[in-house]
């Protein structure tokens, strides 16, 4: 059972949210907070696995609750929730440790998958995300990941490692390799774990480095 912490200052959308969760197998909403100061403290009584996070609140917003997460619950993962879906907003939340970071238009099949893949590899990069920390990889070149080499890499795995580097979305991979979207994130997810990449832009220096893709 993955326990959930849903944590928004909007009354009818938390409550919405609630409703859409409970329908999900495997997962169980423990905590409903109207901000992040009630959300830290009933964490002192009720732990969660995933905190599902958002920005704009009163008394302590997103940001303010996510670094205080890390020091106090550093095992507790959060999947941001936002109407923005800005380039610098996306990147300051991945920079503070968000494991997932997701639009509040997102269907509920998307909440659910992004859920399961936190729970299961510790994080969810959707299309927008892949975007903003590629464009940040090109644009200040400070990423110096170490990544592991003990699995090898599948040939669909590849060629969805290529794509990925081709800046193509999921649904366009999707449609070349005659798959669904969701078995794309799967094979990405993988390539996550296999590689040691922590995002699309590790994914991509990683198949630079080993020869796969030429910019």
């Amino acid at each position: 059972m993955i326990r959930l912490a849903l944590t928004d200052d909007q009354h009818l959308f938390r409550k919405g949210m609630a409703m859409i969760l409970a329908d999900m197998a495997g997962v169980r909403v423990v905590l409903e907070c109207a901000n992040g100061k009630e959300l830290l403290t009933a964490l002192k009584t009720a732990p969660v696995d995933i905190v599902l996070l958002d920005l704009e609140m009163p008394v302590l917003d997103g940001a303010e609750t996510m670094q205080q997460l890390a020091q106090d619950f550093p095992s507790v993962k959060v999947i941001v929730l936002s109407s923005h879906d800005d380039d610098a907003n996306i990147r300051r939340l991945m920079d503070l440790g968000a494991h997932g970071y997701m639009l509040k238009t997102a269907e509920p099949d998307e909440i659910d998958l992004a859920i399961r893949a936190v729970a299961d590899s510790g994080f969810y990069l959707n299309d927008t995300v892949d975007r903003v920390l590629l464009h940040g990889l090109v644009n200040d070149r400070k990423l110096r990941p170490r990544f592991n080499d003990l699995d090898p890499l599948s040939e669909r795995e590849m060629e969805v490692l290529r794509g990925i580097c081709e800046e193509h979305t999921t649904a366009e991979i999707a449609a070349k390799l005659f798959v669904s979207p969701r078995t794309v994130d799967f094979h990405r997810n993988n390539l996550l774990l296999k590689t040691g990449a922590r995002n699309a832009a590790g994914l991509v220096v990683y198949a630079m480095t080993h020869g796969i893709h030429k910019p």
